[in-house]
């Protein structure tokens, strides 16, 4: 079943979701709250074990392409449940298919290697095994137009016209493949990046130059086709800001310079400060410097680069994962940028829910970010399991909420 009836009732409850009082409210608290404007923090569930609340068996589509799409949209009706302040669009994203050399952004296959089992972890299998990378030929941006319009019309006629769908043209070059860090490491390596800086940085400086270019060109190439819309931004956040346009699929042709854009180097995280600088973040600095705000950081400890980061002229938001000294971020970061505070979800869900526990590690929390004027948000992230009690995420939310109203009135 992968007709009209489907799909049509889900999208015509994410587009009532979307257009609600409440998503109104939420995206005027973000504008306030990305231009420190606001009164108190938000909180946002990026992950939250979907799989652990719902059976992929029960999916109705039979189709894969319709089923990831059905997937997504019960995704955004529980999300829009959980109470928290994340943003549900009135639109289904869908990336444009695009002509590359053998399929793949950098010519060459980019990936790792396989899972030994569902939800495990993956072993790097390297491509660039020796001090040669004229391997890489990443295509110039150009569209599979035929393409993506049929996969376009396959999603637009199953959702009915109840959704829109938006098809994102802005290029392959964007979020992980768009920081260099990530497919550096899949391309050459965790450990021999490490060593790569003691042995060989002068070829390490050749081949992440020849990365920047490569990623600024196919960007520069997106911007002159017109590939850019306003629904473009990507903060890993709700991407809302008084400086900038809000998310608007229907706004096409942009410059890079009124969208958000976000960067991360995880890979980066247990090499010194001084090094980070030299062999990633200088030269993923012009590529995001394009944009007109900035987001960085992931998971990784980015306690020690603080002064580096300042160098980057648009950045916002500032990320302070489980593995930073929260405290040490806090006085860095003061009133300069929005600390984007990820709590430990091993600590508070993933084993089951202490609500003593959570409320003193947000009262400890709270008291460093109050001291030091921080504006900030909290993102729960990488939450992997919740001990199959879904209804524990409800109630985290809520016992964060308490203690925001305790703290900031």
């Amino acid at each position: 079943m992968d007709k009209k009836g489907c799909l049509y009732d889900l999208a015509m409850r994410v587009r009532e979701i979307a257009e609600s009082d409440t998503m109104a409210e939420r995206r005027r608290l973000w504008r306030d709250q990305n231009s420190f404007l606001g009164d108190r923090p938000l909180i946002y569930v990026r992950a939250f074990a979907f799989d652990e609340w719902f059976d992929r068996s029960a999916l109705k589509c039979e189709d894969p392409a319709l089923r990831g799409c059905e997937y997504a949209m019960l995704q955004s009706v529980w999300r829009s449940e959980l109470g928290d302040d994340f943003i549900v669009e009135p639109w289904l994203r869908m990336d444009a298919s695009y002509v590359m050399h053998g399929g793949c952004h950098w010519g060459v296959p980019v990936t790792l290697g396989e899972k030994p089992r569902a939800g495990g972890a993956a072993a790097f299998r390297p491509i660039l095994t020796d001090e040669d990378f004229s391997c890489l030929k990443p295509s110039p941006y150009k569209v599979d137009e035929e393409r993506t319009r049929i996969r376009k019309e396959k999603l637009e006629e199953a959702l009915g016209g109840a959704l829109g769908v938006f098809v994102s043209r802005q290029g392959p070059f964007y979020m992980w493949s768009g920081d260099i860090s990530t497919d550096l490491a899949k391309m050459r390596g965790l450990e021999q990046i490490m060593w790569d800086v003691y042995d060989s940085p002068e070829w390490l400086h050749s081949l992440l130059a020849f990365m920047r270019d490569t990623i600024l060109e196919s960007h520069r190439q997106a911007e002159e086709s017109g590939g850019f819309s306003l629904a473009d931004h990507e903060n890993q956040c709700m991407p809302y800001a008084r400086e900038l346009d809000d998310p608007d699929p229907a706004v096409c042709g942009v410059s890079r310079g009124r969208l958000w854009r976000f960067m991360a180097a995880q890979e980066f995280t247990g090499f010194s400060p001084e090094m980070f600088w030299e062999f990633i973040l200088s030269y993923q600095q012009p590529i995001i410097e394009a944009f007109g705000l900035s987001a960085y950081g992931c998971c990784e400890n980015l306690t020690g680069v603080i002064p580096y980061l300042r160098r980057i002229k648009n950045l916002r938001r500032i990320a302070v994962s489980p593995f930073a000294d929260a405290e040490k971020c806090a006085r860095q970061i003061g009133r300069d940028y929005i600390l984007s505070w990820r709590p430990n979800p091993s600590l508070m869900l993933s084993t089951g829910l202490d609500e003593d526990a959570v409320r003193q590690h947000m009262r400890r929390h709270f008291a460093y970010f109050r001291e030091n004027g921080n504006f900030f948000d909290i993102t729960l992230k990488d939450v992997e399991t919740v001990a199959h009690k879904p209804e524990n995420v409800k109630r985290w939310v809520e016992i964060v909420r308490e203690e925001i109203v305790r703290a900031f009135g």
